[in-house]
Order: C-alpha cells, then structure tokens, then sequence
C-alpha cells in the first residue's frame, strides 16, 4: 500500500503572469500550468483515495479563505480544499485558473493558507505533506513571521518546494537579465525561505524540461510467500537445515492504462438510442429513472458486457433456448472435442499441497541458461526480526558465491497452488544479500527441436555444401560484419568527462507505449479540446540512428549493397480486372509475353496443380479460360479429398483451396469460390467425398477459407454476417 499524502499547490494568477516573456507564445500562466497540470494529474492517475490535493490562487481579484476578514491575507482564494481530485475537479478547476485583473496579495499568506490546510486536514496522522509554490515574485511580501513559518514547516515535516518564472539557478545554467529590483528581492526571500527549511528552490526552466522524463513507479511490496527454506527434511534428519524468509517481488510489469467504454446517455424511454445484445447501459441503480446518482457525469453512461447462453432446441423459437450460467456444466477441449467433468471428479485430479519452498538440488552457474527463465524475478530474504534466519541465509548465500553455483527450489507460494521450480541466485550487495528466483520449467515444459543449420546445406543424399547461392559468402560476410561494427551503440554515448561510454543504457530507455499513453491520457483531462502535443523527446530519441553514427556507416552499407548484389525491384503495373500485376521488365523486353504463345498449358496436372493453375491464369484474359482454369482445380482439390486417406491430403488440399480462393479475389470473380464452397461444404456433410470428412471442414473454418464478402471485393453479394453464419454451422 502507498504511503498518504496531501500536497497543496499555490498557483500564482496575477496580472503580470499574463505577459510572454523569453521568446514564448504563452502567457506566464500557460506555462506555468504545464508543470502544475502535469503533477495534478499524475496524482489523479493513481485513483488512489490517500493521494490527495488542494489548490491555492494567489493575487486573485476576490478572497475566499478561512481568515480573509484579516488584511494581509487579502487576495487569496482556495479554489479546492484538500481531498481526493476526479475529473470533474479538474474540469472545475480549469475554468478557476484565470489570469486576474492585479498583483495585490501576499505569496507568504498563501503559504500560511496552505500549512494551516494540510494541519487541518493530516491531523497528526502519518502523510507525506507538500507544498508547492509558482510564481514570477511579482506583488508583495510580508517578512515580519518568516521564522516561525519555518519552525511550522519543520515541525510538521513539510516539503516546500518553490519554483519561479524567471528565477535564477547557477546549477541549471539560467539567469535573467534586466531583471527588476522587486522581482530580485522578492526571489532572494524565496529562496531564504526554501533553504532554511530544506525545500527545494529552482527555475521552472528547468521544472518544466524535466517533465519529459518519465517517472517511475515506486510499490510497497507485498510479500508472495512467508514461511521456511529448507533443505532435506527436517522433521526426520537432523542434519537438515530450515531457515525462516519471505518472498517479495524484485521487478513487476507495469501495463498501460486500459481503454473503457462510454456512450451519451439518453432518453431510452423517447427510443432516441437503441443497444445492441452484446452491450448494456447500466445506469446508476440509486439514482431516479432517467437521471444519475453523479451530476458530473457529462451525459455518458459507462457499457458493460452482458453475456447470454443458448443450446439448440428445435421447439424454441429459431431453434435455441437461452439457459443460465448454473445449468451448465464445465468442460475442456480436448482437441476439437468437448469433455465434460463433473465437480467431484475434477477434485480428484486437484493436487493437495501445503506452502512450501524446499531446495530439491544444486547446478553449476555456468549450465544455466539465461532462457530457461520464465517469469520475472522475486527476492528471497531472511525474516527480518531474526537475527538467527539472517545469519543462516547469509551463510548460504556466499557458499552460492563462492563455489560458483545455483540452488533449484520447489516453491508451493499457498496451500494447494500448483507447484513450481524455481532457480536461487545469489545476490551481495553493499547493504544487502539476498537469493534472487526465478521460474524454470519442468521437464515436461521443454519441447526441443531441430532447425537446419544456417552455414552449410544438407543435401538429400547427406552431402554437405559450404558454398551455395542461400549461403552468405566471405565476401559478404565481410562486409555485414564491417556495417555492423559501423553501428557500435557500445561506446558511443559520451560521458561528463567526455570519455566514451554506453549510448543507449538500461536507465535512459523508457517504453514509449507506456508513456506516451500516460502523457495523452493526462493531457487529455485537462484540454478536452486541444490536440494532444507530440511525445516527449526521450521517448523517441531511440527509435532512429543517430546521425553521426549514420554518416559514419555509409561507406559500409555501399560496399555491403555491392557485396549483397541487391537491386532494384521492379514497379508493378496496376491491372485492370481480370490482368494480373506484371512486373515491369527493365529492359523492355517482355519474355514472358513472347513465350505465351508456346505454352502448352491447357491442362492442369494433379501433381503440380498451384503453379499451372496460376500459369494457366497469366496466359489468359478470356472469362472462359477464367473458368476452365478454375474448375480444373476445382476437380483436382476433390480428387485429393476423396483419395485422401485420413488426414494424409489435407495439407495439400488446404493449400490448393487458398490458391484458387485467391486467384478468384485478385480476378474479381468471387461467385465461383463462393458457389463451389456452399457446394463443397454439403457434399462434406453428406459423405460424398468420404466419410468422416469433418475434420477438412474444420481445417477450412480454422484457415479462414470462407466466402468472399462484400467488404474484400465490391462485385460480392455475400455480406459479412451472412459469411460469419456459414463458417459457424
């Protein structure tokens, strides 16, 4: 569980944060905003209760706190006291944050403003308080308390943090020139303030370049196993060993945020909106019908699946009576059957077992492989109030380091889980040891197979090739080798000192999926209408090669196209119907269509039906010949059904179908396929082409070989649904 906290923001909207300064083309206030709305909603993004937030305006035109009836706290209104911020407060918020008409109110006030809200609202119970100030230090300043604001902040542990418009930073390089004797003094009290109670004081420069960085997700881990490690028995040996330990998550996979669904709400009783039976609109069950329990909803109304079961039942209307979920009974597929398995016979095959995590062997390091890990990575450590369990896993955490060596451990996390091995590792760091785990498979997980090599050529009779057109040769070689090392990411990067370094390290590189989505999604929030800005340069600066290291290869990727004799490949011709795409001879010279005449391709043979089935088509334009060719094949592809013994043809027959499916796509003939297929399919239920031939039609509905619908080609008269209903039956 994460910690608790409240932080409160000062925003300052007076009139000089209205101006553009340094060459932008937003206001003060604009600017400022980005980093203000970007922390905002990185909080509201957690969902969390316990992160909570409140909002400060500072030189608005009216006052609205608690002590506005005293003078120097004038001009400070709280737009949104501490509490858990949604999208409608953000909403409301945006139409808060205005530019206003003076510069009168007090920044120190305001700060008092928000001590005395996060006191109110902590209480003395255990948060993380901050306060955040921006500003340009423009208006006034009352000094006369500063030291016991301090004491204040101190005292109740708040991190202040102030970050101005304008403000110098010699760290970060920037300093402001013609800068006025006010905004200068009021900076150098800022930054007193912030230095004496340890805050953070900068330049929203450099607040604001940061915020590209994508930031990390700290969890409170929660242990997946709290028991013993043992080794042998230890009811029954004495000479076995337990030690107590748990068992916590070392890296976890952080997914983007998912995709909800919504849709306007309306009137149904007006029937403005109709629902399809796969979605419903559930609207709030406490609310009076026709309205919603939550006023900020923005008429929309969030769509849940309902799920429905039918069986086929030839006296309910259209042949299927719908049943609940509890007259159904549970089965499994095996192969393309259903087995059904009742509730006490599935308990038999339930395995019993107690929590545990016993080492079952050791390995040498050096016979693991690194790709028999199948899960993330999890830390062992010992219970960490026994100060016996420490020093025993210590022990055995350096005879792992010492002799070189891994442990295998079965690991049951919770009584009557399934049981898993896992590897033990260890791991000494400076301030810690522990066993890193892993999950590897049992032996039964591992399939091996047989690839052919990829540096020689086996022939049928058992003759080795080292030299063949599929194989790479020295020159070549060479010549990729050289490219590659053209590209070398290892030292390219450049460190402070300017040494060479790694370019592209593990902590620099960020998934860009993740945040770019987070960055849309929190925008989004808050500039309904706005585009959504471009993704963060740090998210793409690894997705293209750097130039230098580009301009560099060239030389290496000319002579590897000369090695690779790669060329041009020819443009296609666009056909009309019926012509097939021709590749554009490049010396103008059309063999193919010299030849054309002298083809003796009026029959198909079974043997070779694919390749003449497509040569027959080249060499024709006529529909008739469109037909001729295609019903040769068809015959062919029944033959082989029929001859078929078992399943021994349907590889073949299944490559022939796709052939002849897209031939009649590409030649916009899509009644043949789709004739021949209806036909197909009854002769297969009627055994005319074999018994038990259901398998073929089986490997059809898996292959996708169905009819051609209208949208693949416009001539078709068979619409999606229609061809979904005739796969299904």
């Amino acid at each position: 569980m994460a910690d608790k906290e409240a932080t409160v923001y000062i925003v300052d909207v007076g009139s000089s944060m209205g101006r553009k300064n340094q060459g932008r083309q937003q206001s003060d206030l604009e600017w400022v905003m980005l980093y203000v709305w970007d922390k905002i909603t990185s909080t509201v993004g957690t969902d969390r209760k316990t992160a909570t937030l409140g909002v400060i305006g500072l030189h608005t035109v009216g006052t609205a706190n608690e002590l506005a009836e005293e003078e120097s706290f004038a001009n400070i209104s709280v737009f949104q006291d501490i509490k858990q911020t949604l999208l409608p407060d953000l909403q409301r918020l945006r139409s808060l944050i205005r530019v206003s008409k003076t510069n009168d109110g007090d920044a120190i006030s305001a700060i008092v403003l928000a001590i005395e809200a996060i006191t109110k609202y902590c209480k003395k119970l255990k948060y993380r308080r901050n306060i955040v100030l921006v500003t340009n230090g423009h208006g006034s300043m009352d000094t006369d308390d500063l030291s016991e604001i301090t004491s204040k902040i101190k005292e109740d542990n708040i991190e202040l943090t102030i970050l101005g418009v304008g403000f110098d930073d010699a760290e970060y390089g920037f300093k402001e020139e013609d800068k006025g004797s006010e905004k200068t003094k009021h900076e150098a009290i800022l930054k007193t303030l912030a230095d004496s109670c340890d805050g953070i004081f900068g330049t929203l420069a450099q607040a604001i370049e940061e915020l590209g960085i994508p930031r990390l997700k700290m969890t409170r881990p929660v242990n997946s196993y709290k028991g013993q490690l043992t080794l042998g028995d230890p009811e029954h040996y004495d000479t076995a060993f337990s030690i107590d330990v748990e068992r916590y998550p070392r890296t976890m996979i952080r997914r983007p945020a998912s995709a909800s669904q919504y849709v306007h709400r309306t009137d149904l009783s007006n029937r403005r909106a109709s629902v399809s039976s796969s979605t419903t609109i559930l609207p709030d069950a406490d609310a009076p019908e026709g309205e919603s329990s939550n006023p900020n909803t923005n008429g929309l109304a969030a769509v849940r699946n309902a799920r429905s079961y039918q069986v086929e039942d030839d006296t309910a209307p259209g042949g299927k009576r719908d049943v609940t979920r509890d007259e159904l009974a549970k089965g499994y597929e095996y192969g393309r059957t259903a087995v059904h398995i009742s509730e006490s016979d599935e308990s038999i095959t339930n395995l019993e077992t107690a929590a545990v995590l016993e080492i079952v062997g050791f390995i040498p390091k050096d016979n693991y492989d690194r790709y028999m890990s199948m899960s993330s990575s999890n830390v062992i450590i010992a219970q960490k109030t026994n100060s016996k369990a420490i020093i025993a896993l210590s022990s055995l955490i350096h005879a792992l380091m010492e002799l070189e060596y891994f442990a295998i451990a079965r690991l049951v996390p919770k009584a009557n889980k399934a049981p898993v091995l896992v590897l033990l590792a260890p791991s000494i760091e400076v301030h810690y040891e522990c066993l890193l785990d892993v999950q590897i498979p049992f032996a039964e997980d591992v399939r091996s197979y047989k690839f052919a090599p990829l540096d020689r050529i086996i022939t049928v009779s058992g003759k080795i090739l080292k030299e063949h057109r599929n194989l790479p040769n020295e020159a070549l070689s060479s010549a990729m080798s050289d490219y590659v090392d053209s590209l070398d990411l290892s030292s390219f990067g450049r460190d402070d000192d300017g040494k060479p370094m790694e370019y592209m390290q593990m902590t620099d590189t960020f998934s860009s999926v993740l945040h770019r989505i987070d960055q849309a999604v929190r925008w989004r929030a808050v500039h309904p209408e706005e585009p959504i800005p471009p993704p963060y340069d740090i998210l793409t600066k690894f997705t293209k090669i750097p130039d230098e290291l580009e301009a560099g290869s060239k030389l290496q990727l000319v002579k590897l196209r000369e090695a690779a004799n790669v060329k041009k490949v020819p443009p296609k011709l666009r056909s009309r119907k019926r012509q097939r795409d021709r590749a554009a001879p490049l010396s103008g010279l059309d063999v193919s269509a010299l030849l054309a005449t002298s083809r003796s391709t009026s029959r198909i043979s079974p043997d070779n039906p694919i390749p003449e089935f497509r040569q027959m088509l080249e060499t024709t334009e006529d529909p008739n010949g469109i037909v001729d060719a295609a019903s040769q094949l068809i015959n062919i592809i029944e033959k082989h059904i029929k001859d078929s013994f078992g399943d021994s043809n349907y590889d073949r027959v299944i490559a022939e179908m796709a052939a002849l499916r897209q031939e009649m796509t590409e030649m916009e003939e899509p009644g043949l396929w789709n004739d021949w297929l209806k036909n197909l399919k009854e002769r297969l239920k009627g055994n005319e082409l074999g018994a038990g031939r259901d398998e073929l039609w089986w490997r059809v509905r898996k292959d996708k070989l169905g009819l051609i619908v209208k949208s693949e080609m416009e001539v078709s008269d068979i619409g999606d649904d229609e061809a979904k209903q005739f796969l299904s039956r």
